[in-house]
């Protein structure tokens, strides 16, 4: 298989599970309450928290710059934060309490009931994400969950789960980024609308 077929795979791979994607109602009625949600949460003064491993740490960051930047045009900017960003934090956590807390422990000093947390993993099995969830459980954060696969037990935890089809890591997170664009769009168009 050369280069043009890898690709060729990858795009046709994308796009059906984009379709299957479409044909998901309930989970596409997941994504909206979780925006309204969010949307909720920026109407009140609160941030976004978002968190993620590997590929999914960076989507996560990505995230977070769209909404303290811009996504589609110029506007104040919202409140976001990856908490995968702050190495000293990360290693020092890691180091005194373990990788599983590296994210609870930064949502337990930063993060109120008035916020949210966006945990993304493409399977929904990271202990450090499930951990973060399972505080948000405990301290009445309001939780989304972008995953793939069968969720995990992360699904259970989290009170917004929208589960991406797909049968690849690079195929789910291409849906997650979709995800995070779309909800951005949203929030920036229902909080400073154009003129």
């Amino acid at each position: 298989m050369n280069s043009t077929d890898i690709l060729i795979k990858n795009l046709e791979t994308s796009i059906n599970s984009k379709k299957v994607f479409l044909e998901e109602t309930n989970t596409i009625a997941a994504f909206g309450a979780a925006v309204d949600s969010l949307l909720k949460t920026y109407q009140g003064g609160g941030r976004l928290f978002l968190a993620g491993n590997g590929g999914s740490a960076a989507d996560s960051q990505h995230l977070a710059a769209e909404f303290v930047s811009r996504l589609v045009y110029d506007r104040p900017a919202l409140p976001a934060e990856a908490l995968t960003t702050d190495t000293s934090a990360l290693t020092a956590i890691a180091n005194d309490y373990g990788y599983e807390e590296v994210f609870s422990r930064q949502l337990e000093a930063n993060a109120s009931e008035k916020d949210m947390f966006l945990a993304i993993t493409t399977t929904g099995n990271s202990p450090n994400l499930i951990k973060a969830l399972e505080y948000c459980n405990e301290a009445r954060i309001e939780s989304i969950l972008f995953t793939g696969k069968d969720g995990g037990p992360a699904k259970s935890l989290a009170n917004h789960v929208i589960i991406a089809p797909g049968p690849t890591t690079a195929s789910i997170q291409e849906i997650h980024i979709l995800l995070g664009h779309s909800m951005c769009e949203h929030i920036e168009s229902k909080m400073f609308p154009p003129n």
